[in-house]
């Protein structure tokens, strides 16, 4: 077999054995794939002549290109993940990558919106949904950009549906701390709002139940009753007829698009982008700076290192406790501005 066979091979292993999610196999195939093009070039065609040296040679070749060294940390993951696979499929005791080794991936801190920019922001986003801030302009977190032609009183209705469930994902994603992939992967049967729970699928489809708060209760509240039926309500009036018994598709799922289809992660993060851009501080400005932020302030308020990383489904203690470097680094500007001796 060839080395991208066996590679495709490791690929539907992680896949269907080890349950990874579709963007962490993704993130493999990238990397190994880049490796097979580097060993082509070289004539290691074949698994078998895969050395040390060349895997070696393959991470410098990155280092000369300028690669951060995250990337470059997670490229040799991924090349001794696959070498051991393979030497355990082939029950080899030769393993050329076990003794790779890469740069450790820099620390930075995750950004984190203050209190005060977390509360102005779901302010307007509830000033939205209830109409009391002009929404033209608001970005359409499922197809931003696109073009409504409608009635004028249909398009606000749309609007205001759009407005509706875009407060319920914020508060959501604040509230609970979800990555964007669990927020899209969520369908109403998932929320429990009599216990302010709701149940989520983490990475390696590993389930836990993460509570919320009153006010992503009333949020979601408001978008099932009101916004959520009449996307659903569009979709099945607009779309192909639709046999007796079935529903439209993605009626299951959460949080729905324009059309009536369950949201994907890109539409979320146009969302929150587009919200956060006018945010003063620097970092990404994705769904995931709301993670982190729920994640600090968390801390912030007393909780328990342990709570905070169950509720954020980290395997390992030390992933979370990047949020404590970022606690005590606002602890120490605090400080800075606050005491006469600093």
């Amino acid at each position: 077999m060839t080395l991208t066979d066996d590679i495709d091979a490791f690929l539907r292993y992680l896949s269907a054995e080890r349950g990874y999610s579709a963007h962490t196999v993704r993130a493999y195939r990238t990397d190994l794939a880049q490796l097979a093009a580097f060993a082509a070039e070289r004539g290691a065609a074949a698994s078998a002549d895969l050395t040390l040296e060349l895997l070696r040679e393959w991470l410098w070749v990155g280092t000369q290109a300028g690669l951060a060294r995250a990337t470059l940390a997670r490229r040799s993951a991924s090349a001794r993940s696959f070498s051991a696979w393979l030497a355990r499929a082939r029950d080899d005791s030769v393993d050329p990558a076990a003794r790779l080794r890469s740069p450790k991936p820099g620390h930075t801190l995750p950004r984190v919106i203050t209190h005060t920019q977390m509360n102005e922001l779901l302010e307007l986003l509830t000033a939205r949904a209830h109409g009391g801030v002009e929404a033209r302009g608001m970005p359409d977190g499922a197809e931003s950009g696109t073009r409504i032609d409608r009635e004028p009183a249909v398009r606000d209705l749309a609007v205001r549906d759009l407005a509706v469930r875009d407060l319920a994902i914020v508060e959501l994603l604040y509230a609970s701390a979800l990555r964007v992939s669990e927020l899209v992967g969520l369908d109403v049967a998932d929320v429990d709002l009599d216990r302010l729970t709701v149940r989520v699928t983490g990475k390696g489809s590993k389930e836990r139940v993460v509570p919320f708060g009153v006010p992503a209760q009333r949020a979601i509240v408001h978008y099932l009753g009101l916004a959520r039926r009449s996307l659903v309500e569009h979709a099945s009036s607009s779309g192909p007829t639709l046999a007796v018994g079935t529903t439209a598709p993605g009626t299951t799922a959460l949080f729905l698009g324009r059309q009536g289809q369950r949201l994907g992660t890109r539409g979320v993060y146009r969302l929150v982008a587009t919200l956060l851009a006018e945010v003063p501080g620097t970092g990404p400005a994705g769904p995931h700076a709301l993670r982190h932020t729920a994640a600090t302030h968390l801390l912030d308020g007393g909780a328990d290192l342990r709570a905070v990383q169950e509720l954020l489904g980290h395997v390992s203690l030390g992933t979370t406790q990047i949020y404590t470097h970022v606690s005590a680094e606002r602890l120490k500007a605090s400080y800075g501005l606050a005491h006469p001796r600093a």
